[in-house]
């Protein structure tokens, strides 16, 4: 099961289960579609891999817990 990051990485803006704002790379690294748009050209700044949209869950759903924040690492390798 997706684990759903509950924010970006680069922003820190929220991510709810249900958006369909959430990219992710194959090691789940999450981002938000604007900055994927405008920062990172559609490449994970972790891993280097693809970002694409994250599936949607219901809203009742919960996510992750754990925020990951990295504004110094968004940008692309």
């Amino acid at each position: 099961m997706l684990e759903l990051r509950p924010n970006c990485e680069c922003c820190d803006c929220d991510l709810p289960p249900d958006t369909s704002q959430a990219r992710i790379c194959s090691f789940e690294c999450t981002f938000c579609a604007t900055c994927v748009e405008q920062k990172l050209g559609g490449l994970c700044p972790n891993c280097g891999g693809e970002l694409l949209a994250r599936p949607r869950r219901p809203a009742n759903n919960p996510p992750s817990g754990a925020r990951v924040y990295k504004p110094e690492g968004c940008t692309v390798r």
